[in-house]
């Protein structure tokens, strides 16, 4: 198979989550720069990132990288790159996005325009024709510069990796399915520990906390743009994967995960969206406001995505105050619990009366927030018959 430069974008903040999913389904780093980790593999390598990464926005096949400073040096720099290695003479091809960070190119028309009509020349002229028909497959293409570094990739995913196609039902200020797969994965909970969220809103939590206690993939149920490419991965390959992920899969665990919001409409959605996910019978939803959270068991945890409070009244304000203050009393009258918060409310610590013992900034969105460890006593080992601790 031939060896690939991959590149998998992620939320500001989950680098090293993502780098450890890599490496974990076995490829090696190459680079991790803000939003991103690199990676080399092949075609069975591109296939298993897209459909086994639970952290990842998307999966891209490096096509090549240069420095350019004016709209001619990125014209012979995109010229230069060997698309014909990578697109057949039918293909649809487009610059779908262009991003720009302190380059003197910055304009994403422009780039767009530019990047296309070197593209076209450089397939004219290796192709021997004029007029490309584009009516095979999608061949989407990604750029980005950064400091005058321009970097073409192919988009191998198509719609964002976080769609996993479970969530139908979405309620207001939904969190992002990848992005809660990585905050759980940030902290020590495992699929033996319950797992409470009290504001579950459409459910995302305890549905990405129950595929993974089941270890289902969170891409074996979707599409993806490169599964059209018959000249580059083989629609075999696809199948031999998606098969062997699925006889991997254990949805009879047993869990303790539980979903409570105070509004029934977001139950209902939270319900449908775990039925299409196939994990309902491992969660427990219930319409319950905060102020009743409680459980009996200890070293359970709380992982949960609060309101926020962006521009709110004064009178607004006061309700989030109280939100939080009771959120607070309710942690701390549970046994040894742990509690991880993602939220941007900046009185996050202070109205709950309590201290986080690490914070970690990241980007829900377009907004900076930050995610707050307030982590418990860890359970005690469990002697064995011979006196030993486990």
């Amino acid at each position: 198979m031939n060896r690939m430069e991959l590149i998998a974008p992620c939320h500001f903040g989950m680098e090293s989550v993502l780098k450890k999913e890599i490496y974990d389904i076995g490829y090696e780093i190459l680079d991790v720069s803000d939003g991103r980790v690199t990676f080399e593999g092949d075609e069975e390598a591109l296939v298993r990132a897209n459909i086994m990464l639970r952290t990842a926005e998307r999966v891209l096949l490096k096509a090549g990288s240069f420095t350019a400073q004016s709209f001619e040096e990125l014209f012979q720099g995109t010229k230069a790159i060997p698309w014909e290695e990578y697109l057949p003479k039918n293909a649809r091809f487009w610059v779908t996005k262009a991003a720009s960070v302190r380059s003197r190119l910055f304009s994403p028309s422009d780039i767009q325009s530019v990047m296309k009509k070197a593209m076209v020349d450089r397939m004219a002229a290796k192709y021997h024709i004029s007029q490309f028909p584009e009516d095979g497959a999608d061949y989407p293409v990604r750029v980005f510069i950064k400091n005058d570094e321009v970097t073409a990739a192919i988009d191998t995913t198509g719609e964002s990796l976080h769609k996993r196609g479970y969530r139908k039902a979405a309620v207001k200020a939904p969190i992002a399915e990848n992005l809660a797969a990585g905050l759980i994965m940030l902290t020590p909970w495992n699929k033996g520990r319950i797992l409470v969220d009290p504001f579950c809103g459409s459910g995302t939590f305890p549905i990405e906390a129950a595929m993974m206690a089941a270890n289902i993939a969170p891409g074996a149920g979707r599409s993806f743009t490169a599964e059209k490419w018959e000249n580059l991965i083989p629609e075999t390959l696809w199948r031999d994967i998606r098969d062997e992920v699925r006889e991997e899969e254990d949805r009879t665990v047993e869990t303790d995960l539980q979903g409570y919001d105070i509004d029934r409409n977001a139950i209902e959605a939270a319900r449908v969206n775990a039925r299409l996910a196939g994990v309902e019978h491992m969660i427990h939803f219930q319409v319950r406001p905060v102020s009743e959270l409680s459980h009996p068991k200890k070293y359970g945890f709380i992982i949960t995505n609060p309101p926020y409070g962006e521009r709110l009244m004064e009178e607004e304000k006061e309700d989030l105050r109280f939100l939080y203050r009771t959120l607070g009393e309710r942690f701390r009258a549970l046994d040894d619990w742990s509690m991880y918060i993602i939220s941007a409310y900046e009185q996050c610590e202070k109205d709950m009366g309590l201290r986080a013992s690490k914070n970690r900034k990241l980007y829900n969105g377009m907004l900076r927030s930050y995610f707050y460890s307030f982590p418990g006593a860890r359970p005690q080992r469990k002697p064995t018959q011979k006196g030993v601790s486990e």
